[in-house]
């Protein structure tokens, strides 16, 4: 074993002496390790010999891993390689494509070439399991039949089974009217046997009709602006042309998306639809499957060996549509016609540690290597996106009425200058709410902050509650009652006195929506009130039984964080109040007023979504906000303008692209001499346009223990940038002490 350099700039010292010598073949793996290096291994005399993108085993230390070969014949290969161990694939896994994405992710994001192939992997394949052939949970019919009982609905089943040859998916019994009980029961009979179907039974029947699978049926009419986007969309399939679809909340953008995937599905061809938050999935997957006899998802939630079967089926072909979350973009295809990323400037399509990609940047590198198109739809598309769409790059389709005739919502700013607020609520806002409330809407109410109240001290002595490992306060909560960490997770009881004064009447200052919900719950007694916050959606399944109780429609109050904010269809909603819009505008980060009027315009789209009209009212102590009054003079379009603007003046991202490099470590100063090291370094590659700012010590500068510093670099190109910082690849490992990471294109820069 040995190293190399990804791109193989010098010879080895040793190879060039050993020149002519017999030996065995040598291939060159990448390992799943935070190295830069490839290593050489000699294939044993009988062992095939693996080609690129194969999987092999090899000895690395005292360990055993499992590697991907990058290159087959080595143009100089080292003299003395341990030999490879296995060989586990016959052929490239991941490959043409997805194997040149892995080369691209490295270099732009400056990762080791081995960790970003791992992370293309679903978690069994870098196990080394065995790729077999994908296969879908099914039920055979089993003959002769028992003796038939008094279930006419088991009955069903079975003629049903009869007719489809007498097999059939569990997906698809259930698609057709037959619940897990019927099922269950049918086998406890033994009617019918489960058994493992291949992928492709099910993608064969999907395969024909009109579209493709797709099912005829009531489908809404486009109106005059979908019509047009929808025939500028198929005139540009297959071609790269990236594409925006800006349509205002509730414009009908994903009536749009199924009508081209219909047409792509035509064409034989898979389809990509990327959706921000596992939340989010379960109602985006039951649109696609209503429409089409299969879709299928890949996120988190999912098992291991789920996930590798979905992965499988879409490398065989078998998979025709793919609803997934940020990782579903590094997803091998064989025969990828178009990319969807709904709600493309959501910020969850930043992955925040290990391999930092953003998977609405590598769909857009995806697209145009296959050429094909992609289509980015947003009510609010990210900064990026419009520099994109107003510089030519990206082509520019807009959706600027409601779909069915719906109006938008109008806007109001309530001044609470001066005002006492019961629990956050203004005494106007709740007659507002009790106006609502009687003509038999709902209202929601937003705040992005979970929790009773952010603060929690001593009247008498000033005494505050403090995480013991981060240098933040422990938020309060209620039910259960307790201190904590929104950073690190610390949890601590409630204290009965100060610990510092012996006070025994502590008291909790500021809002979250537990604080919220109790004094909604005092102004309206009687009224059903549904909190949506990671608190009470710690799984998918409660999460489904809240959304389930707002689509009912009885008149009742919601109450949420952003997690309310996206995507959500709720008809009988007529108002939206936003108790606290100033906290967005005012942060340090320069990103925050973007994400900020992106979330009230998302919230603010849930109102009036039906016939009914709807209003949005934002409670503020500064109404005379410059940004707060562009966003509601000017709309969001209106506002970007003018914060691209003030951007570019700045000389800031999307007019100049940045990086960050954070440390951290429990030693203050060992994080401090890290990057003052890193810095000496960038400082001398950097050439003309590119500045290295800091290190400085992050906002919230303790978490967990550990002390955390940054070095910005913002760049006039691309390429300076890059040629900067790969000066960092050739750096030998630090002290264990301190963690340090790269961070090509930040979301988050405090």
């Amino acid at each position: 074993m040995t190293s190399k350099d990804p791109q193989c700039q010098q010879h080895d010292l040793h190879a060039a002496a050993a020149t002519g010598a017999a030996r065995g073949p040598v291939v060159r793996v990448a390992v799943p390790k935070p190295l830069h290096q490839l290593y050489d291994y000699a294939v044993p005399p009988g062992m095939r010999l693996p080609v690129p993108g194969a999987r092999v085993r090899v000895p690395f230390g005292r360990q055993t891993l499992t590697a991907i070969c990058v290159d087959a014949a080595p143009v100089d290969p080292h003299d003395q390689p341990r030999a490879v161990l296995a060989v586990l694939d016959d052929d490239n896994v991941l490959g043409e494509e997805l194997l040149a994405l892995g080369v691209w992710l490295a270099d732009y994001y400056q990762h080791p070439l081995g960790e970003v192939l791992a992370t293309l992997l679903p978690v069994e394949a870098r196990r080394g399991t065995a790729l077999q052939p994908p296969t879908r949970r099914g039920w055979r019919l089993n003959e002769p039949l028992p003796v038939p009982g008094r279930a006419p609905r088991q009955q069903a089943l079975l003629e049903h089974l009869r007719a489809q040859g007498g097999r059939a998916s569990a997906d698809a019994l259930r698609e057709a009217g037959f619940s897990n009980a019927v099922i269950r029961a049918a086998a406890a009979r033994g009617a019918i046997t489960r058994e493992a179907l291949p992928l492709e039974a099910d993608t064969a029947a999907g395969q024909s009709g009109a579209a493709a699978g797709a099912r005829e049926g009531d489908r809404p009419t486009l109106n005059p602006a979908q019509a047009r986007a929808l025939a500028t969309l198929e005139q540009g399939l297959g071609s790269f042309v990236p594409t925006l679809l800006d349509g205002v909340t509730g414009s009908g953008k994903t009536e749009v998306y199924l009508r081209l995937i219909e047409t792509v599905r035509r064409r034989g061809q898979q389809v990509l639809v990327l959706v921000p938050e596992i939340a989010l999935t379960p109602q985006t997957l039951e649109r696609f499957r209503s429409r089409f006899d299969r879709a299928d998802t890949l996120h988190s939630n999912m098992t291991d060996q789920q996930r590798l079967q979905v992965w499988l089926g879409c490398r065989s072909g078998g998979t025709g549509i793919l609803v997934g979350t940020r990782s579903a973009v590094l997803t091998p295809f064989a025969r990828l016609g178009l990319i969807v990323v709904d709600e493309e400037h959501d910020g969850s399509f930043k992955q925040q540690d290990g391999l930092r990609y953003s998977a609405r940047d590598v769909a857009v590198k995806r697209a145009q290597t296959l050429g094909i198109p992609l289509l980015l739809g947003s009510a609010t598309p990210s900064f990026e996106s419009l520099h994109n769409a107003r510089s030519g790059r990206y082509r520019h389709l807009a959706l600027p009425e409601r779909a069915g005739g719906a109006q938008m919502p109008s806007f109001h700013v309530l001044d609470i200058r001066g005002h006492t607020l019961s629990d956050g609520i203004s005494e106007r806002l709740r007659g507002i709410i009790t106006t609502h409330l009687d003509a038999g809407n709902q209202v929601l109410v937003f705040l992005n902050r979970r929790g009773y109240a952010p603060t929690y001290l001593c009247p008498r002595c000033g005494w505050q509650a403090q995480c013991r490992h981060c240098e933040t306060r422990l938020t309060l909560h209620r039910h259960p009652s307790a201190l904590l960490c929104h950073h690190c997770g610390a949890r601590e009881r409630l204290p009965d006195r100060c610990p510092a004064c012996e006070h025994g009447a502590l008291r909790a200052i500021g809002l979250g929506t537990q604080r919220t919900e109790a004094g909604l719950e005092t102004l309206f007694p009687g009224v059903p009130l549904i909190r949506v916050d990671r608190d009470t959606t710690r799984s998918q399944k409660r999460l489904e039984a809240q959304l389930t109780l707002i689509r009912a429609g009885t008149p009742a109050i919601l109450v949420g964080t952003q997690m309310l904010a996206k995507g959500h269809h709720f008809p009988n909603v007529t108002l939206v109040a936003v108790i606290n819009a100033d906290a967005g505008f005012l942060s340090a980060d320069f990103r925050a007023p973007e994400r900020t009027a992106q979330l009230i315009i998302q919230v603010a789209g849930r109102a009036g979504r039906a016939e009914r009209a709807g209003e949005v009212w934002i409670q503020t102590y500064q109404p005379d906000n410059p940004m707060l009054r562009a966003l509601m003079e000017h709309g969001y379009h209106g506002f970007a303008e003018q914060e691209l603007e003030n951007r570019r003046r700045a000389g800031l991202p999307p007019f100049r692209p940045m990086a960050i490099i954070r440390a951290e470590a429990r030693d203050a100063a060992a994080a401090q001499r890290l990057l003052a090291e890193l810095k000496s370094q960038l400082t001398q590659a950097a050439g003309a346009g590119v500045e290295v700012l800091g290190p400085v010590q992050a906002p919230i500068q303790k978490v967990a223990d550990r002390y955390r510093y940054q070095l910005l670099l913002l760049a006039d190109g691309r390429g300076p940038l890059h040629r900067t910082l790969r000066v960092l690849n050739d750096r030998p490992a630090d002290d264990r002490r301190v963690r340090w990471s790269l961070d090509i294109d930040p979301q988050d820069t405090f």
